[in-house]
C-alpha cells in the first residue's frame, strides 16, 4: 500500500507534476500512487520523478487512467 495517493486526473500539466513532486518530497522514503488521465501527465510525472532518482513502475487502468507507483529511497 502506498505512503501517499496523488489523484491528479482532470488535471491538466504542470498540476500532475506539482502535486506528485510535492508528494514525493514530504517522504524520507516510501512510495507515492499517482492517478493521471492522459498519455503527457503520465509522461511528465515519470520523467520528473525519474530526476528525483524515484522507481516508477507504470501501469494502464481497466478505466483506461494510469496508476504510477513511484518509490523513493
Amino acid at each position: 500500500m502506498a505512503d501517499k495517493t496523488v489523484d491528479a486526473r482532470g488535471l491538466s500539466c504542470p498540476e500532475p507534476v506539482l502535486l506528485s513532486k510535492r508528494a514525493i518530497e514530504s517522504l524520507d522514503s516510501g512510495t507515492v500512487e499517482v492517478t493521471v488521465d492522459t498519455v503527457t501527465s503520465r509522461e511528465n510525472v515519470t520523467r520528473m520523478a525519474e530526476a528525483l532518482s524515484c522507481r516508477v513502475e507504470a501501469k494502464e487502468a481497466d478505466d483506461g487512467n494510469f496508476v504510477l507507483n513511484i518509490r523513493k529511497g
